[in-house]
C-alpha cells in the first residue's frame, strides 16, 4: 500500500528561506497572510490531504465513477470527503471577500494544489475546475452573473467546468459547431455536443456551471467567431435558488487509462439556456483566463504525482534488501543490503528529488509572481511579474508534466516487478500522470505557444522577465563561496538558450516549419535551465542557513548536494535539445507521407 506525507519542511524552506513569502503579506489585501498564518493554513491543508483525501485515492481508482441514464456517481467516500472539504473553507480560500471568499493570496492555493494532487488528483480536479470557472466569471462576467454564481462557487455548493472540445475538433476550436441562438430575454439557446469534459457530471454539488464555447448566428467560422456562455445544469430562479433542469445532460462517461475517480463526460446540449460571458465573438479571450489557470494547475498535477511517486520509491529503496554494495557490505546484520546503496538506484532517486524540489520552487515562485502581478502598487512591477507568469505557463505545464511522467515511471522501476503490480499503487501514478501531458493543450501545443506566442510577444518583453534576472544572478554570484563553482557551467547553458532563441526567431520568420520543428526542443531547454536556476537559488539559501548556524544543517546540506547533482547530471541535458534544435526542419519534412 502506498503512503503520503506532505513535504512540509521542504515547502516552508522554499516559502520562507528561498523566496520570503513575508513580502506577499505587504501587498494590499493580503496583510493577514503572514508567514505564521500561511504555515498554519498549509499545516491544516496537509492534514486534510493526508487523512481525508489520500485514503480514497486507491479505492477511488479501483471503483471509478459510474454512469446511469445521465446520472454520474462518484466513488464511495468522495461525497463525504467533498462535504468536509467545503465545510472547512478550502473552496473559498482565494475567492474575493465580496463573494464570500477569504481573499488569501494565490501562493497559498498553489501549495494546496500540490498537496491535493499528491493525495488524490482525481478528487482535486472537481474543486480545481470550479476555481477556473470562478476566475473566468469574475474577470469577464456581468455584475448580475457575478452576484448570482460566484458566491455559490466560492462556497463550493456549486461547481464549474470548461466545455471546449467537440468530437470533430480538439485544439482547433475554430471548427466547433455548437450554436447559440439569442432569445428575447437576453439569454441564449445553446445546442451541440462537447466531449472530454472533466467533472461534467457528478453527485458532489447541488448545481454544475458549465462554461461553454459556442458560435452566434453569422459569426466568423474561425476562433474569432467564438463566444463563451455560462450554462447551468439547473436553471437559477430570480431569488438565487435552484429551479428546473436545464437542457444539458451527460450522454456518457469515458473509460480511461487513469483518473478513474473523476468523470470525463460527453455533454449534450439541447436548447440549453445560457448566458453570455464577456463580449460576443470574444469567447477565446475569456476562456483563456480559465485555460491558463488550468495549465498552471496541470503543472502542479505533474509535480504532485512526482512527489508521491518519489516518496514511495524512497521508502521501498530503504526497505528492499537485495545484493551487496559494490564497494562492500553495508548491512552485515542482514541477508542483503537495502537497494538504496546501489549507484543505479541512487541515480533514479536523486534525479527525482532534484527535479521535484526545483519544480516546486519554480511553481511557488510563479505563484508569488502572480500575487505581485495582481496587487503590487507599482505598475511596472506588476507588468514584469505578469510577464513572468505568462512566459512560464507553457513551461510549467509541459516540462513538469513531462518530468512527472518520467519520475513516476522511474519510481515504478525502483520497485522492480512489484512496481507493475496494482497493490503497490505505483502503476496508478503512471496512469494518472499521463493525461497531464495531453489535456489543456498537449505539451506539443505548449511548445508552440512558447515559441509562436510568448517568444515574440511585445518585442521579446516576456523573455526579458526571465533572462534579465538570471543574467544578473550569474554575474552577482560568480565568486559566491558555494554556488560560484557552478556559474560558468550555468552561464554557458543560459547562453545556449539565448542562441536557441535567436536561431528559432530568425529561422521561424522565414519558414514557420522551422519554429514548429524546434519548439519542443526549445521548451525542453527552457525547462531544464529554469529548474537549474531554481536549484542555484535553493543552494544559495541553504548555504546562508548553514553559515548562520540556523535550523538542521543536515537538511540544508542535502540541498547543496542536490544542487550539485542537478547541475552536473541533469542540466547538461539541454545540450542534446540544443543540437537537435539546430538541425532545423529539413530532417522532419524530407520524408514524403507515403514513405512513413
Amino acid at each position: 500500500m502506498p503512503q503520503y506525507k506532505a513535504p512540509i519542511e521542504n515547502i516552508n524552506f522554499i516559502l520562507n528561506d528561498v523566496f520570503n513569502v513575508e513580502d506577499v503579506a505587504k501587498l494590499e489585501g493580503y496583510e493577514e497572510a503572514t508567514p505564521d498564518m500561511v504555515e498554519a493554513i498549509i499545516g491544516e491543508g496537509a492534514r486534510i490531504c493526508e487523512d481525508v483525501l489520500f485514503p480514497l485515492n486507491q479505492s477511488g481508482d479501483q471503483e471509478g465513477c459510474t454512469w446511469d441514464d445521465g446520472v454520474v456517481t462518484t466513488p464511495k467516500g468522495f461525497k463525504e470527503a467533498y462535504d468536509t472539504y467545503i465545510q472547512n473553507g478550502w473552496t473559498s480560500m482565494v475567492a474575493h471577500p465580496e463573494y464570500g471568499g477569504q481573499g488569501l493570496p494565490q501562493i497559498v492555493q498553489v501549495v494546496m494544489e500540490e498537496m491535493i494532487c499528491s493525495a488524490n488528483m482525481s478528487f482535486g480536479m472537481y474543486p480545481g475546475l470550479s476555481k477556473g470557472a470562478y476566475d473566468a466569471i469574475y474577470m469577464h462576467g456581468s455584475e448580475q452573473l457575478k452576484e448570482t454564481y460566484l458566491p455559490k462557487l466560492a462556497e463550493g455548493t456549486w461547481s464549474g467546468t470548461m466545455c471546449l472540445t467537440e468530437p470533430h475538433c480538439g485544439t482547433d476550436l475554430g471548427q466547433i459547431k455548437t450554436k447559440a441562438v439569442p432569445k428575447d430575454d437576453g439569454s441564449y439557446e445553446i445546442t451541440g455536443t462537447k466531449i472530454f469534459i472533466s467533472a461534467g457530471e457528478h453527485d458532489l454539488t447541488e448545481n454544475i456551471l458549465h462554461l461553454v464555447l459556442a458560435k452566434l448566428p453569422g459569426a466568423p467560422d474561425t476562433t474569432r467567431g467564438i463566444s463563451l456562455f455560462l450554462v447551468p445544469k439547473f436553471n437559477v430562479k430570480s431569488d438565487g435558488t435552484i429551479g428546473d433542469r436545464n437542457g444539458i445532460k451527460c450522454g456518457s462517461i469515458e473509460h480511461k487509462m487513469g483518473i478513474h475517480a473523476n468523470a470525463t463526460c460527453v455533454m449534450n446540449l439541447d436548447d440549453a439556456k445560457g448566458f453570455l460571458v464577456g463580449k460576443p465573438n470574444e469567447g477565446m479571450k475569456a476562456m483563456f483566463t480559465m485555460m491558463n489557470m488550468a495549465r498552471l494547475a496541470v503543472g502542479m498535477q505533474g509535480l504532485g504525482l512526482a512527489e508521491i511517486a518519489y516518496q514511495n520509491a524512497l521508502v521501498y529503496a530503504k526497505d528492499r534488501l537485495q545484493g551487496r554494495g559494490l564497494d562492500g557490505t553495508k548491512a552485515p546484520d542482514k541477508p542483503a543490503d537495502p537497494i538504496i546503496v546501489h549507484p543505479g538506484v541512487r541515480l533514479e532517486l536523486l534525479r527525482m528529488k532534484s527535479v521535484i524540489e526545483a519544480g516546486r520552487a519554480l511553481t511557488y515562485y510563479t505563484g508569488i509572481r502572480e500575487d505581485i502581478a495582481h496587487k503590487h502598487p507599482d505598475a511596472d512591477v506588476r507588468q514584469e511579474a505578469a510577464d513572468w507568469v505568462a512566459l512560464m505557463t507553457p513551461v510549467i505545464k509541459a516540462h513538469l508534466t513531462d518530468m512527472g511522467y518520467d519520475i513516476a515511471t522511474r519510481a515504478m522501476e525502483v520497485y522492480g516487478g512489484h512496481g507493475f503490480i496494482q497493490e503497490w499503487g505505483m502503476e496508478q501514478y503512471v496512469r494518472d500522470v499521463e493525461i497531464t501531458k495531453i489535456y489543456e493543450g498537449t505539451n506539443g501545443i505548449q511548445a508552440l505557444d512558447l515559441v509562436g506566442r510568448k517568444m515574440g510577444q511585445n518585442t521579446g518583453r516576456l523573455l526579458r522577465s526571465f533572462f534579465h534576472p538570471v543574467l544578473e544572478f550569474i554575474d552577482a554570484h560568480k565568486d559566491h563561496a558555494e554556488i560560484g563553482q557552478y556559474m560558468e557551467a550555468f552561464g554557458k547553458s543560459v547562453s545556449k538558450l539565448q542562441n536557441a532563441t535567436i536561431t528559432l526567431a530568425t529561422k521561424g520568420l522565414k519558414n514557420p516549419l522551422e519554429a514548429g520543428a524546434g519548439a519542443k526542443d526549445y521548451l525542453k531547454m527552457f525547462g531544464v535551465i529554469s529548474l537549474g536556476y531554481m536549484q542555484l537559488l535553493m543552494a544559495k539559501a541553504a548555504h546562508e542557513k548553514i553559515e548562520a548556524g540556523a535550523g538542521d544543517p543536515k537538511f540544508y546540506d542535502a540541498k547543496l548536494k542536490c544542487c550539485r547533482y542537478y547541475i552536473e547530471r541533469v542540466l547538461p541535458e539541454h545540450y542534446s535539445a540544443y543540437h537537435a534544435l539546430l538541425t532545423g526542419a529539413d530532417n522532419l519534412m524530407a520524408l514524403s507521407e507515403d514513405q512513413f
